[in-house]
């Protein structure tokens, strides 16, 4: 059974940084791909930003480009959206998810997800 739980989120001011972790168990950390998703109020779930099992491949949606860093540390088993020049738009509840398969899928597809952690960007 796979778990994925997030944390580092909270309320800070336009401008200001937040870096979320997303810690699995489990022995399979390092063989998957994982990704970061959003959903804000009354809005779908999107994707933000993912990472290739060896982090040596990035993705990241057009709106967090230059601002967020996402990363990896197979041998903690945890994953990192390092947040920068935060904006009210990003306001929303961050997921990390596993993924199964070589490239980003809709949220529909993936197994395995976390519980979710708020960020709150105020103006």
């Amino acid at each position: 059974q796979v778990q994925l739980v997030e944390s580092g989120g909270g309320l800070v001011q336009a401008g200001g940084s937040l870096r979320l972790s997303c810690a699995a168990s489990g022995r399979t950390f390092g063989d998957y791909a994982m990704d970061w998703f959003r959903q804000a109020p009354g809005k779908e779930r999107e994707f933000v930003a993912a990472i290739s099992w060896n982090g040596g491949t990035t993705t990241y949606t057009d709106s967090v480009k230059g601002r967020f860093t996402i990363s990896r540390d197979n041998a903690k088993n945890t994953m990192y959206l390092q947040m920068n020049f935060l904006k009210p738009e990003d306001t929303a509840v961050y997921y990390c998810a596993r993924r199964a398969g070589a490239t980003v899928r809709p949220p529909g597809k993936y197994e395995y997800w976390g519980q979710g952690t708020q960020v709150t960007v105020s103006s």
